[in-house]
């Protein structure tokens, strides 16, 4: 826009906050929410407008419902009652989400971008604009706080820093943070919102297994499905025919999918990460500045998002006059959640790529499972985060 000038960088605040994803909006609402001066800055000049996250679940809507965030979400998302695992036709796997003992008893399908949009709307209601583009470069600790210093050279001194910059976070980098996992390559996706004539439920997830790779296939608002799928290699833009060759392959045969149009697509690589610590002196890390992983069973949003209620509320304690040691508790309870995600995402990626020889066997497993009530609603609760709420901050 002609004229436009980016919002200057306060010289001081209570919490900086570098990274304005669901993760980073999450935890300065809930600072503010909490009456923390915050500050929130991004890198990128406007907000993206495609994304991969498509899912919010039951717990993290339980999260956002404590900051004031879960009810315009839910008004702009479509409520899936289930997940199912299939082979081509067949439902080896249905698992319902109208049982959980939440009142967000769903799966509220929603673009990320949306996410991001009802999340920055409501910090603005709050006196909290996002200040873009700011590019940290450097980031310097003392007793009293931390210094960022930015790429025009502007710095910012807070009393704390909270890194949601993402899996390439530039502050686990300064703040010497390590990043470890698994030895092996990045796995490779292709992902894309599309229109489609299909015979699938639009009201629930379809996770396909196949010999190539799984296929997610799951509904959105106003007639459009997000297509994921595992790929050897994406090409940069895939465009119709492609992922019209991954449905034939790998989705419905008998009735099968026909894509009518590609409203994007793009593709990405992911190692699976957890970082060494959530926590080095007054920084602290949220979402997947402290863990990625495969996309399988929509798992990252959500716990980036649940890391952030997380930090912003300790944040707010310690600040109140609470402990430091609060601190440490909150690294110590996010690092564990965040392998067993990582594990179960693992798993799920894992299960649809077994060799032939073992298919059979793995599809009577879930056939299995399937007819047994405690086990599908077992992993209703995993795939919801409800299992973790026990273990989270009360």
């Amino acid at each position: 826009m002609d004229g436009w000038r980016p919002i200057m960088l306060p010289a001081n605040t209570d919490v900086l906050v570098v990274g304005a994803g669901p993760t980073g909006l999450t935890a300065a609402l809930t600072l503010a929410r909490r009456g923390v001066g915050v500050t929130v800055v991004d890198r990128l000049d406007q907000p993206p407008r495609t994304s991969r996250a498509a899912v919010v679940h039951a717990y993290t809507l339980e999260e956002l419902d404590r900051i004031g965030a879960g009810a315009p979400l839910v008004a702009r998302g479509l409520l899936s009652r289930g997940f199912t695992v299939r082979d081509r036709d067949r439902t080896l796997l249905a698992v319902p989400f109208d049982g959980l003992p939440s009142r967000h008893a769903y799966a509220l399908m929603v673009s990320q971008s949306v996410t991001e949009e009802v999340l920055a709307g409501q910090l603005a209601t709050v006196g909290v604009p996002v200040l873009r583009p700011y590019e940290m470069t450097g980031l310097d600790h003392d007793a009293a706080g931390v210094v960022a210093t930015f790429a025009d050279g502007a710095t910012v001194r807070a009393r704390y820093l909270v890194g949601a910059d993402g899996m390439h976070s530039a502050v686990r980098e300064r703040a010497g943070i390590g990043f470890s996992g698994p030895a092996g390559g990045a796995e490779s996706f292709a992902l894309a919102d599309v229109r489609v004539e299909s015979a699938l439920p639009r009201d629930r997830v379809s996770f396909f297994l196949a010999g190539s790779g799984p296929l997610v296939w799951a509904p959105l608002p106003d007639g459009i499905v997000r297509l994921v799928a595992a790929v050897a290699e994406a090409p940069v833009t895939p465009d119709r025919a492609y992922f019209q060759a991954l449905l034939d392959e790998r989705g419905p045969a008998r009735r099968p999918d026909r894509v009518v149009e590609v409203l994007w697509g793009s593709r990405f690589r992911i190692h699976h990460r957890v970082a060494d610590t959530f926590r080095n002196g007054r920084v602290l890390l949220a979402g997947d500045a402290g863990h990625v992983h495969s996309p399988a069973g929509g798992q990252g949003m959500n716990l980036g998002i649940v890391d952030a209620v997380d930090v912003g509320d300790t944040l707010a304690d310690v600040l109140a006059g609470g402990p430091d040691g609060l601190l440490d508790e909150y690294a110590a309870r996010r690092r564990p959640m965040a392998e067993e995600v990582v594990t179960f995402a693992a798993r799920l990626t894992r299960l649809a790529t077994l060799p032939p020889a073992a298919r059979p066997a793995r599809n009577l497993l879930l056939r299995l499972a399937d007819a047994v009530p405690p086990a599908r609603r077992g992993l209703a609760m995993r795939l919801s985060g409800l299992n973790r709420r026990d273990g989270s901050r009360g």
